[in-house]
């Protein structure tokens, strides 16, 4: 890391402690929370990161094909980078739907409205008055939704979806290089088309409760990136899953097995190997990396370093 000045040392020393007094015990818990992941994580979350800010913003207008994610107040600059570096590799525009879990404040939401000025930004509010009518004859499908956050990326993406093709996309995930065969797949694929995880995160073993399926669910399908029709997010299908015995075991990947579920039984490929999602080293010539959990550190030693090393922060206005 080239050499601190004193103002970049002060911007990356300090420590925000809310509403808490700040005894010596909570001082050593943000120190450790802040420099935990070492120096260059630090500089380049802190620092770097919100430098996107004060980019061009980026028209999204294409229909063949739309963007539909979730983002959170903690989440949404990363979110800001995932998106920024898909259109600024793929040069596609495609149409953009900013699903907001119900905590975002005014400034992320300002921010992202000025980054994306055709973007749709759905308030949770707007969401639940379109959405839990159409849930109404689904009483498993409402109550999931109600109790679990990330439920809104199988509910809410169909029912705001407004093209035939989706690509769905996590804030963790970072492109470096046009990712030629997604958008072969994203455009022209009659099937539905997820990233490989890294082992199995589904609620339930495929193995137990394929007796119970008419079709095959395969391995390790990963719900952070990739194409999904519209008519493959049927809601009768998803209440249906959700009679599955153990499916709501692991809040944190009903959706996955959700979204895999139906992508299997509508008609699935999985994408190509590039996209898989590893904990190793970043391959090079790969068109993006999932930074997931195990990894996530590397969004901003590797990832976001990689990106602003490239010129992203300097790129010119994308019409």
């Amino acid at each position: 890391m080239s050499r601190f000045g004193l103002s970049a040392l002060w911007q990356l020393a300090r420590i925000e402690w809310g509403d808490y007094p700040l005894t010596l015990g909570r001082l050593v818990y943000l120190l450790k929370l802040k420099f935990g992941d070492g120096l260059r994580v630090a500089w380049y979350r802190d620092v770097i990161r919100p430098r996107i800010l004060a980019t061009p913003p980026i028209r999204t207008h294409d229909s063949i094909c739309e963007i539909h994610v979730l983002t959170s107040r903690g989440d949404w600059l990363n979110l800001m980078w995932a998106l920024k570096s898909f259109y600024f590799y793929s040069v596609r525009r495609y149409a953009l739907c900013i699903h907001d879990d119900g905590t975002l404040d005014e400034n992320a939401r300002n921010a992202l409205c000025a980054a994306f000025p055709d973007a749709r930004l759905i308030s949770r509010d707007e969401a639940n008055r379109r959405v839990n009518p159409l849930l109404a004859g689904f009483p498993r499908s409402r109550e999931l939704r109600a109790t679990n956050t990330l439920a809104l990326k199988v509910f809410d993406f169909r029912a705001f979806l407004d093209a035939e093709r989706m690509m769905i996309l996590d804030s963790d995930i970072l492109f470096f290089a046009e990712p030629t065969a997604l958008i072969r797949i994203l455009e022209a694929s009659d099937k539905n088309s997820l990233n490989r995880d890294w082992r199995d995160g589904y609620t339930l073993d495929p193995g137990a409760i394929r007796p119970m399926l008419d079709f095959e669910l395969p391995p390790r399908i990963n719900s952070g990136l990739g194409l999904i029709h519209k008519t493959s997010l049927r809601y009768d299908w998803i209440e249906s899953f959700l009679a599955l015995p153990g499916i709501l075991s692991h809040p944190h990947q009903i959706e996955q097995t959700l979204l895999a579920l139906c992508s299997a039984k509508f008609g699935f490929s999985m994408l190509p190997a590039e996209y898989d999602v590893h904990t190793g080293p970043r391959q090079a010539g790969v068109p993006c990396r999932h930074y997931t959990g195990p990894v996530r550190h590397l969004m901003y030693r590797e990832g976001i370093r990689g990106l602003a090393k490239a010129g992203m922060l300097e790129a010119p206005e994308l019409s």
